[in-house]
């Protein structure tokens, strides 16, 4: 019975969590806050009374949320744009995100009543921007800015995390006497190599294994993909890596290539996102202690003060040197510096270690999260539009054919792929086809079949392709040219 109602509790909780977010949505209210809100009233402060108080279990629901979130924040990015902000944002997610943890730590040891590694403990937790956050604001919202500000505040949030991760864990160590300053910055490196190069290894692996396998059942490919994921975060941390950066690395590597069903994939990821954070901030909202944690308001509005008026903008506008940014893009940088649910996972961290103080700095992290959600991710709109870094959204010509806008140069086009076609014996996805060309029928055998990515085309088969018929050369250069004998 117990079993039943832990279930029914936990459907209703699903559902309130996007109710909610829905009428938020409205008044501009970002969704984690919403999440983390349903979670406060189902806990023991709030309506439902539920006890909740399982750090170690929160943990593990956070990190496998997190490498989800990561894996999609990568498995969504455009390459093309990501490109030209890779090595800014790789520098933003490692020494911006040291010296954010350090400028706040430092400056929090003559704010709190804590000791100096406690408050760089501190520093460290909250000293990345939250991907969660910053995808959920930005995406949600629909957020355009210009000069590639958007592709690189993706790209930071996705991949700072394991720097934090790392300034948390290497900390802990040094309070508790496990490890040294010299070994903690040797292990960073080893970190880092190991889960770029796992994470590029694995999502190689991936492709390969979708690619050739060819299941019976579509649904299936959904299946290697989430296995995927779990592998990576498990083996790379296992062997000594970054789990966190293995798993952003992987999605990023699988974005940049073809494979069967990726369109689909992504969806069904965006939406396994969706839950995680869900889930992950439902699960924090319930483990907090809002009536004894509100006694650390005071503390968490100067600390979050700090890192969103000194710490922050001091990392940005430093590490931006070697690049050529304005003086306006870099305050927009430095004020979408989101916290989100990581710093709250991370700080379960020194509960479970059982570090002195750990209670009042996991209160004093939620509230700097709450604080700067609300502060900064209901505003990002309007900085952006004040600072003249806004620019209009631009709408891609799949986007139009998948909701069904109307278009009067689509066109549905018949081709028949010939004896010797170059076509024959290759999969859709390793067609190549343009941009806006869909192939949405095949006439094959006697009989039409809607394909998938991994439908076969043989010599013979008439294709019908949804497309612009500007690309109709392209697309019957692809189909219809034969084999050089």
């Amino acid at each position: 019975m117990i079993i039943n109602e832990i279930l029914l509790i936990a459907a209703i909780l699903l559902m309130c969590a996007i109710i909610f977010n829905k009428i938020g949505g409205k008044f501009g209210v970002p969704s984690l806050i919403i999440f983390i809100f349903v979670g406060i009233l189902a806990g023991s402060d709030g309506i439902l009374g539920i006890y909740f108080e399982d750090y170690t279990f929160a943990q593990f629901v956070g990190i496998v949320a997190i490498s989800y979130i990561l894996f999609m924040g990568g498995l969504s990015v455009n390459i093309d744009e990501l490109k030209p902000v890779v090595a800014e944002g790789s520098v933003l997610a490692t020494f911006g995100v040291f010296l954010t943890g350090l400028i706040t730590g430092v400056c929090s040891y003559y704010l709190l009543n804590l000791s100096f590694l406690e408050c760089l403990l501190l520093g460290g937790i909250i000293s990345s921007t939250d991907a969660a956050a910053v995808f959920g604001v930005l995406r949600s919202k629909s957020i355009s800015l210009t000069n590639n500000l958007r592709p690189l505040l993706e790209f930071e949030s996705g991949s700072n995390d394991p720097m934090a991760v790392f300034l948390t864990l290497g900390v802990i160590g040094l309070i508790i006497g496990q490890i040294n300053p010299v070994g903690l910055f040797f292990d960073f490196f080893k970190q880092m190599l190991l889960g770029i190069v796992l994470g590029l290894i694995i999502a190689k692996a991936t492709v390969l294994i979708i690619n050739k396998i060819k299941l019976e059942y579509d649904s299936l490919y959904v299946v290697i993909t989430l296995a995927s994921v779990l592998f990576s975060y498990s083996f790379i941390t296992l062997t000594g890596g970054n789990g966190f950066i293995g798993v952003y690395v992987c999605g990023l590597a699988m974005a940049a290539m073809k494979f069967v069903n990726k369109k689909t994939l992504i969806k069904f990821h965006d939406a396994i996102a969706w839950l995680m954070q869900i889930v992950m901030f439902l699960i924090l909202g319930m483990l907090v202690n809002f009536r004894d944690g509100f006694a650390y308001t005071g503390q968490a509005f100067l600390i979050a003060v700090i890192l969103t008026f000194v710490a922050r903008p001091l990392a940005v506008f430093i590490t931006t040197i070697p690049f050529k940014r304005s003086f306006k893009e870099k305050l927009m940088i430095s004020w979408v510096g989101l916290r989100g649910a990581a710093p709250i996972v991370l700080a379960t961290f020194p509960l479970t270690e059982n570090i002195p103080h750990a209670r009042e700095i996991f209160n004093i992290v939620f509230f700097v999260v709450i604080i700067s959600v609300l502060l900064q991710g209901t505003t990002i709109p309007y900085i952006a539009k004040i600072l003249g870094v806004d620019a209009p959204l631009e709408i891609s010509h799949d986007s139009v054919i998948e909701y069904g806008a109307k278009d009067t140069n689509n066109q549905m086009i018949e081709f028949t792929v010939p004896t010797c076609s170059k076509a024959a014996g290759k999969q859709i996805y390793e067609l190549n086809l343009p941009q806006g060309a869909l192939v949405s029928l095949v006439y094959k055998n006697g009989e039409y079949i809607v394909p998938t990515g991994s439908t076969e085309i043989s010599e013979c088969d008439v294709l019908v392709v949804l497309m612009d018929k500007t690309k109709e050369a392209e697309v019957r250069a692809i189909l219809c040219s034969e084999e050089i004998s």
